[in-house]
């Protein structure tokens, strides 16, 4: 398949749309603060992002090689991050395309629990990296967090699983992710890598990786294997 080399806008719909309809959905709350003496604050506005589910999982797949420990990453298309371009961000940046981080993946309705959480990582590592792993083998890599509480509701699931180094590119350090995901045109293209866990934290140091989930999972992996 050709590879993606950009993404085009046929239609801006956001003038004509509700803030409901979509797979994001933004609620608009007028609030006030009460405090304990009984007073109260002005009135204010508040938007909040929901998805359909408020909590996500993130799994770090590594292995052990002649290099040490090495995670895998996926990079893909990224909407968000490559329209910023349009946007005048506050310093001079690369273009973005494919987006690197950890395999991650939202819970369907009605994936509550822990061993849903488990059922679901070990979904999204089939489907994005091509892993086989039964939910045993994943370990809880430290405690859920939010990305940006001041206006989503999601909250992340980290995990961690080691496989052999070559369950995933057959040695190779890059290659094409499997084609084995929900059909969305924002998997074409998908490519995956092997880093050397050092290597990827300083990558992360350095602006190469900008995804702050996997340097949050990197470095707990590192601090748990020393």
């Amino acid at each position: 398949m050709p590879r993606v080399v950009a993404i085009e806008i046929l239609e801006d719909r956001t003038a004509t749309s509700r803030c409901d309809e979509g797979f994001l959905q933004l609620k608009r709350y007028r609030a006030q603060n009460r405090r304990a003496d009984g007073s109260a604050s002005v009135p204010y506005s508040i938007d909040v992002i929901d998805r359909p589910t408020f909590d996500a999982v993130a799994v770090c797949i590594y292995a052990r090689s002649e290099k040490g420990i090495e995670v895998l990453t996926r990079a893909q298309l990224r909407p968000a991050a490559i329209f910023r371009r349009n946007k005048l961000p506050a310093l001079a940046e690369r273009e973005y395309l494919l987006f690197e981080e950890l395999v991650a993946g939202v819970l369907e309705p009605g994936e509550r629990g822990e061993e849903a959480i488990r059922r679901r990582a070990v979904a999204e590592v089939h489907e994005e990296a091509g892993c086989t792993v039964a939910p045993e083998q994943l370990e809880k890599l430290g405690a859920p967090f939010f990305m940006i509480p001041g206006i989503a509701s999601e909250k992340i699931h980290l995990l961690s699983v080691e496989v052999p180094r070559l369950a995933a590119g057959g040695g190779r350090e890059s290659f094409d992710a499997p084609e084995e995901g929900d059909g969305s045109p924002l998997e074409e293209g998908a490519t995956l890598r092997w880093r050397e866990l050092r290597g990827a934290i300083a990558a992360c140091e350095q602006g190469e990786i900008e995804d702050a989930k996997t340097e949050v999972a990197f470095r707990r992996l590192a601090a748990r294997l020393g």
